[in-house]
């Protein structure tokens, strides 16, 4: 299905050969490969079974990017609430900043909506995360108030913890 279409942007499901055009792109710049092919492919595997949606961005007829929307999450700071997550979103580096990006979450958040009148994503607190951080203030996302999480449970005050992936901070958006 395609969800968006310009004359270089194309919003479309997720296929079997894009989780190795993804996995390859971001080895070449310079993240772990360990688990990242099985990531995709899980992905595809939930949407298959109709508990995701996985979503591709091509730019000029190449992948460039890739989101997922959980309608029924199970995780998080947001689970059990019947409110959509949005997990796993990137772009690949070479094709930042010409919009792609912006068009993967417009979708994922079109889709969201369908669902519910709030989404939530919980987004890294690394340095590696800043311009998705950027990016999801300017769009309305704002924390849950839970505080920071670590894995699937908060992380206590004071309480030690390593500020890798799994570190994040929860944000809802209402949609309508």
């Amino acid at each position: 299905m395609v969800y968006y279409r310009d004359d270089k942007i194309l919003i479309r499901n997720l296929q079997e050969g894009d989780a190795q055009i993804i996995t390859d792109g971001e080895i070449e710049q310079g993240w772990d490969s360990e688990g990242r092919l099985d990531k995709y492919l899980m992905r595809l595997k939930d949407q298959a079974k109709g508990r995701a949606v996985a979503l591709a961005a091509e730019y000029c007829g190449a992948v460039a990017g890739y989101i997922n929307i959980y309608p029924d999450a199970k995780y998080g700071a947001f689970a059990g609430f019947g409110y959509p997550e949005i997990v796993d979103f990137g772009v690949l580096e070479k094709y930042r900043n010409h919009g792609i990006g912006s068009k993967l979450m417009d979708a994922a958040e079109q889709i969201a909506a369908g669902y519910a009148d709030t989404v939530y994503l919980g987004v890294g607190l690394h340095h590696g995360y800043g311009s998705a951080q950027r990016m999801y203030v300017k769009r309305g996302y704002i924390p849950d108030g839970s505080g920071v999480w670590y894995g699937e449970k908060v992380c206590g005050q004071y309480e030690n913890c390593c500020n890798d992936d799994d570190l994040v901070l929860y944000l809802s958006k209402k949609l309508r």
